[in-house]
């Protein structure tokens, strides 16, 4: 048995619009298809974890990997027949990440998604369809949890010090905190898919899909995987996983997810994959100490402030890598109470691993313990 071991970082105009009632419906009822997207590394709700991927069969996959928005992305394939050329299959995930970087990034001034932040107006602005869908499941989302997750909380992490600005040991000032508070509100942006538009209702509101990017990018390559004949692959994009059949036993993908040690490297679970995604987020790896309290980089919207609870780390897994990573954000703001009794009452597959004295206790849902293996 081979384990191979992944360490990676944890990232027009309209006048009107026909598909509001459409995107209502999908806000509550199950989420839109996905055709992929991804951005820039930074963001608030994905940290650092590590993935094992444990072979266990004579014929190991094709493995590649390669660097796109800032992070790195690898992905392992059946070979297909007759056999996929490999330099083929690598650029074309690369096109396809670039792509979307340029719908996405808040990095790139001429992005889709800068183009329409910088915008005062509140008019419907044309949008690519995957910045569409991903709007649209970034709101169900936010009102599935609360308000727990919210796309919109960019000002409040730029304040703290988790943006480009990195923390220089001062908190911020209660003024402050309730100036930037008051340009957060995810009902405030809007989502069209038909024709794909999204419009903001305050002015000052700005969307940042990082907390859902490396696990729709994850969706993405997946989908060019299978376009190409390789439907049976594990993507990885940062530290967000997409998996496709059987793997190479053909019984799953075996993914393992990591222990939530500040300084170290350490497997707290393995958990089966065969069509879906796994996503955590967690405070161990981004976070700073001052006045003798740990601040994590993940905000929570509702009190401006970062998340505050005993809770390490929160994974999740979904059929879409998008919707994967926006649940373990949310998640993880809620808390390992109010988050579990969430999880539990959707049937959602979760482990939360809760800090306790120097070790963690474990809770999953019985949806989450069904993959273990």
């Amino acid at each position: 048995m081979s384990l191979a071991v992944i360490m990676q970082l944890k990232t027009g105009q309209r006048r009107g619009c026909r598909g509001n009632e459409a995107v209502e419906r999908r806000l509550t009822s199950r989420p839109p298809p996905y055709v992929g997207g991804c951005r820039r590394l930074r963001r608030h709700g994905l940290v650092v974890f590590s993935l094992i991927t444990v072979a266990a069969a004579a014929s190991a996959p094709v493995a590649l990997s390669g660097r796109a928005m800032g992070t790195g992305w690898s992905v392992k394939f059946i070979q297909p027949t007759p056999a996929l050329d490999l330099d083929a299959v690598a650029r074309r995930v690369a096109e396809r990440l670039e792509a979307l970087e340029q719908q996405f990034s808040t990095y790139r001034p001429d992005s889709e998604l800068s183009r329409f932040n910088a915008r005062v107006g509140t008019d419907w602005f044309a949008v690519a369809p995957e910045v569409a869908h991903v709007a649209a499941e970034s709101r169900r989302v936010s009102e599935l949890t609360g308000g727990a997750f919210d796309v919109t909380v960019d000002p409040l992490v730029r304040l703290w010090g988790f943006g480009p600005q990195r923390h220089t040991g001062a908190l911020p000032a209660e003024t402050d905190i309730v100036r930037a508070r008051a340009r957060v509100g995810w009902r405030q942006l809007e989502a069209c898919l038909d024709p794909p538009a999204l419009r903001k209702t305050q002015p000052g509101i700005a969307a940042d899909f990082s907390s859902m990017a490396k696990g729709f990018a994850a969706d993405a390559v997946g989908d060019v995987l299978a376009s190409l004949g390789a439907p049976n692959h594990l993507v990885q994009v940062g530290g967000d996983v997409k998996t496709s059949g059987g793997g190479e036993a053909g019984a799953g993908w075996r993914t393992g997810i990591e222990r939530p040690l500040d300084d170290a490297r350490a497997i707290a679970d393995v958990v089966v994959l065969s069509g879906q995604a796994l996503s955590t987020s967690g405070d161990y790896r981004n976070f700073f100490t001052a006045e003798g309290r740990r601040y994590g980089h993940i905000i929570d919207p509702r009190t401006g402030r970062p998340a505050a609870s005993a809770l390490a780390s929160v994974s999740v897994v979904h059929a879409s890598g998008a919707t994967a990573s926006a649940l373990a954000t949310g998640l993880f703001v809620l808390g390992p109470e109010e988050g579990f009794r969430l999880a539990l009452a959707h049937r959602l597959a979760c482990l939360f691993l809760i800090r306790d004295g120097a070790g963690f206790t474990r809770r999953a849902t019985p949806e989450f313990e069904t993959l273990r293996r």
